[in-house]
Order: C-alpha cells, then structure tokens, then sequence
C-alpha cells in the first residue's frame, strides 16, 4: 500500500498554485521543513516569509497582506494556529472574514512522538465554531493538495488540516474536489460510516470487512467539515437508520458532533463517534497511538454492529 504525507500534499499544492495567483504568499514559524512549506520558499523565496516562533504575529501580519490585496497562506502546527494564536484566528481573520488560508500540519494523534503539548485534537471545534470559517480535512496527499488549491480558489478564511506521518494513498476519494460536499464511496442499507480525514481508509477497510460478514455499508467520505454536507448525512441517516462517525479528533466538537447535530434536528437516528475521548494524547509511534486510542478499523466496525443490532449506543 502506498502511503504518503499530507502535508507534502500542501506543499506541492502550494507550488502547483504559484503561477495562477501571482499574489500568492507563504508565511511560517519557523518550521518551513517540517510544514514542507520550504519547497515553495526554494523556488520562490521573495514570495516567503519566516515569521520566526511567532504564530499570533504571524496571523497578523497575514491579516495585513490579505487586506493590501495578497493571497497569504499562513503554516503553522495546528497547536499552535488555533490554541496560541486564537484570538487572531478569530478577531483579525475569522470575523472580518479575510482571504487568509491556515495551512495547518501536525494535527492530531498521529503527531505521534512530539506528544500531547503537540497533538491538536481540538482544532476542529475551535475553527468550526468561528462565523465565517471553512474548514477542510483531506485524507489523504492527493486530495491534500487538491483541498489547497480549492482553499486558494475560494474566497474567505479557510482551515486546512494536515498530518505529520505518511498515511495511505486512498484512490477512490480522489476526483473532484467540492468544498461543502461529501463523497460516496459505498452504498448500504445496513449502517453509515462518515470519515474524515486519514480515518478514511480505516472506514473502507471497516466496511470490506463487514462486508465479507454479510452486511451492506454505506460509507461517505467528508473532507469539507465546515460547511457540513447536510444533505448527505440526512440521506444516510434515512437509507440505514444509524451512523457511525470516525476521525482523528476529539469526540468533542469534531465530525461526530456535527453530524449528530444534524440528524437530531431534521431526522433522529443512533450516531456512535469514533475518535480520541475526552483526554489528552501522549507520546508513541502514529501506529501505536491509533491502536492506543481506538482509531481503527475494529473499533469502527464494533460501533457499526452496535447500531446494526439495535445495541445501546451510550455506554
């Protein structure tokens, strides 16, 4: 299987976007090598700005060139975009809603040995939960650097997520590119799975397996967790009658939320979220941490028969 990072999907989105927008600029913090936002500094250095560790600065100033007519995409570990430079995240970019793109590497669990001071499992529900913020979650490299360019070509603050290890390269999610839209990826009528982010090759693998036991499985892929495909989850919700959510984020905020939102207001049905529980992370290996924090596809599949057998769904 192949595997590949996302954040070098940002990179090589980054690059790819160049020419198209001539205003395009790169801010950091002082990671360039590990945001892989140096690629785009070799080539185009006077259009690269290394903001030193300063994060709230560094959304600042990209405020700043937002409003002189500049494109600017801001890198930064995703801790540190939402948690220490929040404030700016929301009073200089979110609510005055300018055209600054947040290129955020080294979200959640899978941050692995840098630990929990590192891991961002949270920065779903902060950013989500900012008027005016688009918040994008590819799963894999190629559709990572298809979400930049898409975040490039839209207009307003956006939110991409990005993940430090290599994660497997998943062919049927890639395509077209909708910001707003999920992706069907199977049709069932058992159970839903809706993954986003690297949680969708777990999902699939999730699914074959049930499969194999003779259960049909819808799964849909998000890489657009803010604004949330309502449609497709209402769809789900009435075609099998019960929904499993999995991501790489705290249960609290997150995709399962939002998907729970919405079932609970226009069509009520059981939702089990798969994701990290109320707690923080700690340090390991990307595959330890997975296993360690029940982000697999047997976890997936356990929430999956619960709501096929009509099991508790709390507990």
């Amino acid at each position: 299987m192949e595997c590949k990072q996302t954040r070098q999907g940002y990179a090589d989105g980054l690059l790819a976007l160049a020419e198209e927008f001539p205003n395009l600029v790169v801010l950091d913090c002082d990671v360039a090598k590990a945001t892989r936002t140096a690629d785009f500094q070799a080539v185009y250095p006077e259009r690269f700005f290394n903001c030193g560790v300063q994060e709230q600065n560094m959304l600042s100033v990209a405020a700043g060139l937002a409003l002189e007519g500049f494109l600017p995409f801001a890198s930064t570990f995703g801790v540190f975009a939402t948690c220490r430079a929040g404030d700016q995240l929301r009073n200089s970019i979110a609510y005055p809603r300018l055209n600054v793109k947040i290129g955020a590497t080294h979200c959640g669990i899978t941050t692995g040995g840098d630990g929990a001071s590192h891991q961002s499992n949270e920065d779903i529900a902060i950013t989500r939960s900012f008027p005016n913020m688009t918040v994008l979650v590819p799963g894999d490299y190629e559709e990572a650097k298809q979400a930049t360019i898409a975040a490039a070509r839209y207009t307003g603050p956006v939110y991409l997520r990005f993940g430090r290890d290599t994660y497997p390269v998943v062919k049927s999610i890639h395509g077209t590119f909708t910001i707003g839209k999920g992706k069907l990826l199977r049709q069932g009528s058992d159970v839903s799975i809706i993954s986003t982010g690297i949680m969708v090759s777990e999902a699939l693998l999730a699914a074959d397996i049930l499969n194999e036991e003779g259960y049909a499985v819808t799964v849909l892929h998000f890489p657009t967790v803010k604004p949330m495909d309502v449609a497709s989850v209402l769809k789900a919700a009435r075609s099998t009658g019960g929904i499993v959510t999995c991501e790489e984020h705290s249960i609290i905020g997150g995709l399962g939320e939002a998907v729970s939102a919405v079932v609970s207001e226009f069509y009520p049905c059981p939702v089990i979220r798969v994701g990290v529980m109320d707690r923080f992370g700690e340090s390991g290996t990307a595959g330890e941490l997975l296993d360690k924090y029940g982000l697999r596809s047997g976890n997936i599949i356990a929430a999956a028969k619960k709501i096929i057998k009509k099991d508790e769904c709390i507990g």
